[in-house]
């Protein structure tokens, strides 16, 4: 039997896509973590930012928390609908919307899958650079609400760099108009800013004005096996003192034999215990004798034991497959992970430190590492035994997580590089911000989201707001 509250939506907007089978329920009711067993109101799939509008002013009124929704390849639990939320998903919403070439400026709708938005902008000559291995289900929202990072962040940084402007929904229903596109903006406060990487706490998201660039010049790709941790380091800044670099990723033992079970291909004859995979401008026969040179002072210097370098596109891709299959090859194994990031410079201290705590309190689970070594940002996957009680080991995650965060901490560090805080990190979320900053972003969601019914219980916890009429509390 359709809820009432779901009905009378349909009845407020006829052409509204509403779904409530439990298997719809159950798909778009969670993400990557697959942790919380999903349990929304219902489905909504809105076509135009007039839907999403009339949507909020419905929740409002019957109070009915909301958690938007996109790809869903998110790990923080930041798109999980546990508590009767109503699933406002954005797969719908996917056009692009406009492009122009003077201000290289292509507008385009949240649902639209990232691989295919690069498309776009590869056929008009440009190129839209943030990507990570996910671009073939993560959607431009999505990636907006988390500020997303990926493997080329080196060079062209995060997404933030490249949003020029977007339209809003807030948490009462308006329609935000933030940007417009300009490069200099300076009458008052950016609120642009604010909604990049807020998770959809503060409002969703119905349009995007993204930057294009011209495409990079001629790249190739070398993977290193290094002997110790405290080399990965040396490598680096050999490889930034001479190459142009765009990417510089590392991962362990344990993620390569996970990858080579998931069928990728051994480049090495021996195994080594960590590996770096470096993407570098190759567009002249000088370019590639630097890396060539790079790394025969790595190998001098005892820094690598051996490394292979891509002869043409083929191999390159099957060289960057051992580092972009690292979360496919696991996700069958549900693992904990975590994404913290410091400063490069604290790189070496931290992952010591954090390799202490591991040896220690993981004695019996499977570790594996891996991340972006050029921009601070390492991952943590931790593979559960057989042994072990599921929810005891999300306990004793838990537990050591707390001890990261304290170390994280001591390195002015963040619990949370990429993925976002959603519900997995809220708990440590006071070891990344202090008491005040996070007094202050309980104001800005009040401000942008009075009912509190936007995504409520991500990021922080907020007590319900005295203007809600009708349900209970979804925090």
């Amino acid at each position: 039997m359709t809820d009432p509250r779901v009905s009378r939506l349909s009845h407020r907007l006829p052409e509204l896509v509403l779904k409530s089978a439990p298997a719809d329920l159950e798909y778009y009711g969670r993400d990557w973590t697959r942790r919380w067993t999903p349990a929304p109101l219902a489905i909504a799939l809105p076509s135009s930012s007039e839907d999403v509008q009339v949507i909020v002013r419905w929740a409002i009124e019957e109070g009915v928390s909301m958690v938007p929704s996109g790809g869903r390849t998110g790990l923080s639990g930041g798109a999980v609908a546990a508590s009767g939320e109503l699933v406002v998903s954005f797969e719908r919403m996917n056009r692009v919307l406009g492009f122009d070439p003077v201000d290289r400026i292509l507008v385009v709708q949240p649902g639209l899958i990232l691989e295919a938005l690069q498309a776009v902008a590869r056929g008009h000559g440009l190129i839209y650079p943030v990507d990570f291995a996910a671009r073939g289900s993560c959607s431009i929202g999505g990636n907006i609400a988390t500020n997303a990072g990926g493997i080329r962040v080196i060079r062209y940084g995060n997404t933030r760099e490249w949003i020029a402007g977007l339209k809003v929904v807030t948490g009462s229903g308006e329609l935000l108009d933030l940007n417009r596109g300009l490069i200099k903006n300076s009458s008052g406060y950016d609120l642009r800013h604010l909604l990049i990487g807020a998770e959809g706490t503060l409002g969703m998201i119905v349009e995007a004005s993204v930057r294009l660039t011209d495409p990079p010049p001629a790249s190739n790709v070398m993977v290193f096996a290094v002997p110790a941790m405290d080399a990965l380091m040396q490598v680096f800044a050999a490889c930034r003192r001479t190459l142009s670099l765009s990417a510089f990723e590392f991962f362990t033992d344990r993620a390569l034999a996970h990858v080579l079970a998931h069928g990728a291909q051994n480049p090495f004859d021996r195994v080594s215990p960590f590996y770096l995979v470096i993407e570098f401008d190759a567009a002249n026969d000088a370019q590639q004798a630097l890396a060539l040179e790079v790394f025969e002072q790595c190998l001098e210097n005892g820094w690598v034991d051996d490394g292979v370098i891509s002869q043409s596109t083929a191999q390159a891709e099957s060289l960057w497959r051992l580092r972009e299959s690292i979360t496919e090859s696991l996700a069958s194994l549900k693992p904990y992970k975590n994404d913290v990031s410091v400063r490069i410079s604290a790189i070496p201290p931290f992952m010591q430190a954090m390799r202490e705590i591991l040896d220690i309190e993981y004695p019996h689970y499977d570790v594996v590492w891996f991340g972006h070594i050029g921009d601070g940002n390492l991952h943590i996957n931790i593979i559960k035994d057989e042994a072990t009680d599921a929810d005891a080991f999300i306990a004793d995650c838990e537990r050591v997580t707390l001890l990261l965060a304290k170390t994280l901490a001591t390195f002015d560090g963040s619990i949370s590089a990429e993925h976002g805080i959603g519900l997995v990190k809220k708990k440590v979320l006071e070891g990344t911000r202090s008491a005040s900053e996070i007094a202050m972003m309980r104001g800005i969601k009040r401000v942008l989201d009075p009912h509190g019914l936007m995504n409520p219980g991500k990021v922080f916890d907020v007590a319900e707001a005295g203007s809600r009429q009708k349900g209970t509390s979804r925090d």
